[in-house]
């Protein structure tokens, strides 16, 4: 008797360990305000997961998640995962979703899963910034996130469904004839300027964009010349129009 009153008392199962859900190789760990996956979960179940959900966490990391071999789908959707996230190897995960993270850089993400994780066919960013569409941004458009479908099918082709949509064999094929052209880089504010020593205010350089003539103000003369421009701005859909090959 004494016994089975010690045993209510103190109950081998600890509270900690009673919040985790598994069933039919579907590991559940949601809404847990984890940082990073729990080692136990790790110990527990690694070798005997096949579908992991650790939704509506704080997640920054994804340490541990190596010893999950058997993984074909992950759930990190609502986390706080951002550029510095490392997928480790895991030959058969099949299906990641990753929406509502702090994602910026979609390249970064890209080349790590293309290294990776092979299997890959099913991917939903939503909700990231690398993600262009309204939901990340209302400035964004469809032309925006049309480019980051041909460049996420041209680095992932064996994909078969992107943020939940179909991919079709149209966007399959453009994306191997020009995917490659889609990325678009964003050069920030301290790179305009490459000589650290160089500011618009000491430029003592002897170039200049108008003859010597033209900068006296009782002088006035025109200069012309070619000049290349490339706009990939939301709506630059003109430009393909244009033939003249003085332009």
């Amino acid at each position: 008797m004494a016994d089975e009153v010690e045993e209510k008392v103190n109950p081998e199962i600890k509270e900690d360990e009673a919040i985790e859900q598994f069933q039919n190789g579907q590991l559940s760990y949601i809404g847990q305000n984890e940082e990073c996956i729990p080692t136990y979960l790790a110990e527990k179940y690694s070798s005997i997961s096949k579908r992991f959900d650790l939704s509506f966490n704080q997640l920054k990391s994804l340490s541990d998640l190596e010893r999950f071999q058997n993984l074909e789908e992950l759930v990190l959707d609502n986390n706080r995962l951002s550029d510095d996230v490392v997928f480790p190897r895991l030959n058969h995960l099949h299906t990641l979703t990753l929406n509502k993270n702090c994602i910026t850089d979609l390249y970064h993400l890209l080349d790590n899963l293309a290294e990776n994780v092979p299997s890959l066919t099913y991917l939903s960013l939503l909700g990231n910034l690398a993600c262009p569409n309204q939901l990340s941004s209302p400035d964004n458009d469809e032309e925006d996130y049309q480019r980051y479908r041909y460049y996420v099918l041209y680095k992932l082709p064996k994909l078969k469904f992107l943020d939940s949509t179909p991919v079709k064999q149209e966007e399959l094929l453009t994306a191997k004839e020009k995917g490659a052209f889609m990325k678009v880089i964003k050069a920030e504010d301290s790179e305009l300027i490459s000589d650290p020593k160089i500011s618009p205010e000491t430029d003592d350089s002897n170039y200049s964009p108008l003859p010597q003539s033209a900068r006296n103000a009782d002088q006035h003369s025109a200069a012309w010349g070619k000049s290349k421009y490339v706009y990939y701005g939301n709506h630059s859909e003109g430009n393909r129009f244009i033939r003249n090959p003085d332009l």
